[in-house]
């Protein structure tokens, strides 16, 4: 009697490794939605798009893509963050995400608590544009222009707290100067009155706004990172227009709701770094406009830590009101 229950404890001990290793080798085993906060055609769904095609076809599963736009990503954000945690329903944010943590104290959720980083992907600086008709052909002439006229120059941006708006922000709170801020919902609608003449100056996402610069429909005066652009390297960055300590990239990637099991993280981790590293994803980067960024799951939670940080010491010195 003791040798059979012997028998079944070794059986069940040989046995449940197995059985645990299926159960989490079916992941995924139904589609998966891709929540983004921004309308369609915004410089992060242009990028979240291409990582959930590549990851659909890695994964071997249908990724969803639902834009649900409005409060600068937040709405879509507090939807994943109070999602069932079992992998199948994530976040594609980018760093709006902090600059909202870090100024909102009322959010509906606990950015840093509700919502978990599993990898970077993108670090893309903004590209300053304006209207072919602006008499703006440098960022020295545009800040003269904001200075010979506090309040009255506009300029756009994809929603309020985005980091496009902030782009801008940053810029006036550096250079003493002052415009009306236009917010809309989403960069390509922005981008639309800018050609129109309805605003007078854009940060852009550089899916959105390189085109237009490629296609000569707008000005491009600078780029916002540290060094210049792979995409358009005959753009000076704004420090080298003048605009001393200025820097800002947009990084993008994947987040999913608190509780989800490492094993999953780990999954969708390492399938997105493996896509990422390939010489056709890097060429419809490229294409795209957007500066890639591979970052593993502790090198992008870092990076949304320390930029939490960083927003809230810049809103507080500038006096920035997203409100």
């Amino acid at each position: 009697m003791i040798k059979k229950s012997i028998k079944k404890i070794v059986l069940a001990a040989l046995v449940l490794p197995l059985v645990l290793g299926t159960a989490f080798a079916a992941y995924p085993d139904k589609p998966i939605k891709m929540m983004i906060g921004f309308a369609p055609g915004s410089a992060t769904d242009i990028v979240g798009r291409i990582v959930a095609n590549e990851l659909s076809i890695a994964l071997k599963q249908p990724i969803v893509v639902e834009n649900r736009g409005g409060a600068a990503g937040t709405l879509a954000a507090d939807a994943v963050a109070k999602s069932n945690p079992d992998g199948y329903t994530v976040l594609f944010a980018q760093n709006g995400l902090a600059i909202n943590v870090a100024s909102n104290p009322k959010l509906p959720f606990d950015g840093q608590k509700d919502l978990l980083p599993v990898v970077g992907v993108a670090a893309t600086p903004h590209i300053l544009i304006v209207g072919k008709g602006s008499k703006a052909k440098s960022v020295a002439e545009l800040t003269a222009m904001l200075k010979a006229a506090p309040g009255k120059l506009s300029f756009g941006s994809s929603g309020i707290g985005n980091s496009d708006h902030m782009a801008g922000e940053l810029f006036l709170a550096t250079t003493g100067t002052q415009a009306i801020h236009v917010p809309y919902k989403g960069g390509s609608p922005a981008a639309t009155d800018l050609v129109g003449g309805q605003i007078d100056f854009y940060f852009a996402g550089m899916p959105v706004g390189l085109p237009l610069f490629k296609g000569d429909k707008v000005n491009a005066l600078a780029v916002t990172g540290k060094n210049r652009f792979s995409g358009a390297p005959e753009l000076v960055t704004m420090q080298e227009a003048g605009v001393k300590g200025y820097e800002m990239a947009l990084w993008q990637g994947i987040f999913v709701p608190a509780g989800t099991s490492p094993a999953i993280i780990n999954t969708l981790s390492t399938t997105v770094l493996k896509i990422l590293d390939t010489p056709e994803m890097k060429e419809r980067f490229v294409k795209a406009g957007v500066q890639m960024a591979p970052m593993n799951t502790q090198q992008f939670s870092d990076l949304y830590t320390s930029d939490i940080a960083r927003w809230k010491v810049v809103i507080e010195k500038a006096k920035i009101k997203l409100d």
